[in-house]
């Protein structure tokens, strides 16, 4: 779980203006972190399938929320995709 001040971190970081919370950049951001700790998470319990189930939604989520920018604006995408360094 990601406490409030990371999120807001996170949030500032790719914000496009002030009270951004809900582009495309933003959510991809939240859900990479997301996906990064839960990976931890199971690198240390191997066996819990009820979480890894939440990480390949989350993970399918995040590439929705990329092909969708992708087709938006590509060089919104690619300038994302490396400041996070995600592979495509």
């Amino acid at each position: 779980m990601i406490s409030k001040t990371k999120k807001h971190k996170l949030i500032s970081e790719v914000a496009l203006h002030d009270t951004d919370t809900g582009s495309p950049e933003v959510q991809i951001s939240i859900l990479t972190k997301r996906i990064e700790e839960l990976s931890k998470h199971l690198k240390a319990n191997n066996k819990d399938n009820h979480s890894r189930r939440g990480l390949l939604g989350m993970v399918a989520s995040r590439q929705a929320h990329l092909k969708y920018l992708e087709k938006k604006n590509p060089k919104r995408a690619l300038a994302l995709q490396r400041k996070l360094g995600l592979k495509k």
